[in-house]
């Protein structure tokens, strides 16, 4: 088979490095690996490739692409992948969820304990040299996540694992999916669907944001469920920026909604400089990062390398993607 790799980026750390392509190629010496590192070389690698381990096809290097049977990720996400023509064709998708879990649920809790212990203030007094005790309030701005009450908006591989810790920390952990009857991972006390969002977010310390974006997720979070949150509520999102309305968020922050927000994902990347977010101390900013570790490339790797045999010889793929769904 003729095999596209195409995982490029302007963000180095997105770009697969040659060594896990190399490693591809002696592990399959009966297969050809062709890299594409822009999208023009997508579009003239693409026509001939069967299979494309990529997380960035076009419509144009779709309808290029005629021979094209399978798509795998390597990363969980695919919503930019499915667009029309993609939900009609023929091609199969599978992807890399569960690769980052445990980074990923660990950075929600930094994050989490960061607001919750109003560290961003601390920073900001130690690069003035402020001794700034009497800012903190013991009786009111130092939260802790025993006694929280979480809630976690989509329960998947990295939902699950947050969940976990979330729990260990003694917090009360709420989850909300699409299908509320199945089991519920441990530490959950319990599920809701999303039609219960609304009810859950007036009850909620901290909010998570885990779900796939989606034709149903975009806007998520908008003026009316920002309302809905206390006003000492902390907001994460490490799944996608367009699940929060962002202009809706600054002005909630503005008119004094919400603890804060730890956002590692945005409607545009990268942040434009003139956002208002930058400039907030109750928003903790990281660039797209939580999924970030120091073996995430020769997992994602291994991961593909499991499925093309499993393609090969006719198996079921692991990771499959549903497209209707979205993920």
């Amino acid at each position: 088979m003729r095999i596209l790799v195409a995982i490029y980026s302007e963000f180095q750390s997105w770009c697969i490095p040659e060594p896990q392509v190399e490693a591809l190629r002696r592990a399959f010496p009966e297969h050809t690996f062709v890299r594409a590192d822009s999208d023009e070389a997508t579009l003239a690698a693409v026509p001939d490739a069967e299979v494309a381990f990529s997380s960035r096809i076009t419509p144009a290097h779709l309808a290029a692409a005629p021979r094209l049977r399978w798509i795998h990720s390597p990363a969980a996400g695919v919503g930019s992948m499915l667009f029309p023509e993609m939900l009609r064709s023929h091609v199969v998708m599978s992807n890399s969820r569960g690769n980052s879990s445990t980074t990923i649920a660990e950075h929600v809790i930094a994050v989490t304990l960061a607001l919750l212990r109003e560290f961003p203030r601390a920073w900001a007094r130690q690069q003035e040299r402020v001794w700034a005790q009497n800012e903190f309030d013991a009786g009111a701005s130092i939260r802790t996540l025993r006694g929280a009450r979480v809630l976690i908006v989509g329960l998947g591989s990295i939902g699950a694992e947050t969940a976990l810790l979330a729990a260990a920390f003694g917090a009360e952990v709420v989850g909300v999916r699409r299908r509320p009857a199945a089991p519920r991972p441990p530490g959950v006390v319990a599920v809701v669907p999303p039609d219960r969002l609304a009810d859950e977010l007036p009850a909620a310390d901290v909010v998570i944001l885990s779900a796939p974006q989606t034709a149903a997720t975009v806007h998520l979070i908008g003026e009316r469920e920002l309302q809905r949150m206390k006003d000492d509520a902390v907001l994460v999102n490490v799944s996608r920026g367009k699940l929060i309305d962002e202009p809706a968020l600054v002005r909630a922050l503005e008119g004094g909604r919400l603890r804060g927000a730890a956002l590692d994902v945005f409607e545009h990347e990268p942040l434009d400089p003139a956002s208002p977010l930058w400039g907030r101390r109750d928003v903790l900013i990281t660039p797209h990062v939580s999924g970030f570790y120091a073996d995430y490339w020769p997992r994602a790797t291994r991961l593909f390398a499991d499925n093309l045999r499993r393609f090969a010889a006719g198996e079921p793929l692991a990771n499959l993607v549903d497209k209707e769904a979205g993920y």
